[in-house]
């Protein structure tokens, strides 16, 4: 079976079959192994063995991977899942810019934006201490502030939206 993964950002074609893995075309042997009681699984590939952890990220093909310790964020869709959500996806008109969510539970520090204001691309526009550090939360497109859902003083859980775009008319 085919499949397009995204790791970390970067696109690669892996094909599975009964003994092996082609991996942007260059083919290996390759064996996966589940360590009993554990949520390990140990991967051979090309006669390398690796420790694997992976856990779901609540969307359909998206995981955290911890390879021999080092984290990866990783997305593996067949060609039949990518191809049906590229389609849905260029039926769907733009979303405008995405809101500003707390990436983990803290506290507001500051809130540098109002309902009416334009932001550029990167502009910081919420701080929150989370872990005994202060994180600059910035815009990912440039907007109009449409909701700020953000109080100084106040805790969040993660994922609460903080604040909300529309697009510049």
């Amino acid at each position: 079976m085919k499949y397009l993964v995204d790791v970390n950002g970067v696109r690669v074609d892996v094909v599975l079959d009964t003994d092996g893995v082609t991996v942007n075309g260059a083919r290996e042997l390759a064996q996966l192994t589940d360590v009993e009681g554990t949520p390990v699984r140990l991967v051979t590939i090309g006669g390398v063995q690796h420790r694997v952890v992976a856990r779901g990220r609540g969307t359909r093909g998206t995981y955290a991977l911890w390879v021999d310790g080092w984290r990866f964020d990783v997305e593996a869709l067949d060609e039949r899942a990518r191809a049906i959500r590229e389609l849905s996806a260029a039926l769907q008109g733009p979303a405008g810019p995405a809101p500003v969510v707390a990436p983990m539970p803290g506290l507001i520090v500051r809130v540098d934006v109002a309902v009416g204001d334009r932001v550029a691309a990167g502009q910081g526009v919420v701080v929150m201490e989370a872990m005994k550090m202060e994180n600059e939360l910035r815009a990912q497109a440039a907007g109009i502030v449409r909701v700020v859902n953000a109080v100084v003083g106040t805790a969040v859980e993660k994922g609460t939206r903080l604040i909300e775009f529309e697009l510049e008319a």
